[in-house]
């Protein structure tokens, strides 16, 4: 297998993009070469086969999705409240929409994984420690929030970027969404005290007594 990373890079890249637009089926190792703008033949020298390519663009896509060093020191600095998460989530949903092949082509991994087991798992492993890092990171930051408030946002997020990027009229309001979403899932509830009420059926009421 050639070794030269930037080519690599390129190839995985044209992958992707082929992935996003042409879904599963039109992935091929010509598709790809010709996405690259390189000569035919050439992705088959730098991945073993199509499991390999699929494999690696999974890595590839994560790698790109990765918020840079700036975005990450942000969550560390500033207020330690509502307003700063809600910037935080707005930013992410930004950062990954204005990537859109990769989030599709994302969306496309996950349905070959329901057919190849060694894809599920990579997904699987690398879904939840981005999970678990996002988790770890929040905790740590004194942001509003815990684990449960992580993972309802991984949901619901993900989903309405996918309605951004597929169906974007359904919720042309989804920067309100996103405000919104940050807000009840960051405010306390007060507690609701509840009244049980008694009520007597015919079988468990008192019977009168009869008369003399």
């Amino acid at each position: 297998m050639r070794q030269n990373p930037e080519r690599r890079a390129a190839l995985l890249d044209a992958a992707i993009t082929v992935l996003a637009r042409e879904g599963a089926r039109g992935l091929t190792f010509r598709s790809v070469d010709t996405h690259a703008g390189v000569p035919t033949g050439t992705a088959s020298n730098y991945f073993t086969n199509r499991d390999d390519l699929l494999t690696q663009v999974g890595h590839r896509v994560y790698e790109r999705l990765t918020p840079d060093p700036d975005t990450l020191a942000a969550v560390h600095h500033g207020p330690r409240d509502h307003t700063t998460l809600t910037r935080l989530m707005h930013e992410l949903v930004d950062r990954v929409t204005h990537y859109p092949d990769g989030h599709l082509a994302l969306i496309e991994l996950r349905l070959e994984a329901t057919r190849r087991p060694h894809l599920r798992e990579l997904l699987t492993h690398r879904i939840r420690a981005d999970i678990d890092t996002n988790i770890a990171t929040q905790l740590a930051s004194g942001l509003p929030g815990d684990a449960t408030t992580v993972e309802l946002l991984y949901l619901a997020l993900n989903w309405l970027i996918l309605e951004r990027l597929t169906l974007p009229d359904v919720f042309p309001h989804h920067h309100t969404l996103v405000t919104e979403l940050v807000t009840r899932l960051t405010t306390p509830t007060p507690a609701v005290t509840t009244r049980i009420t008694t009520t007597w059926t015919q079988t468990d009421a008192p019977h009168p007594t009869p008369g003399p």
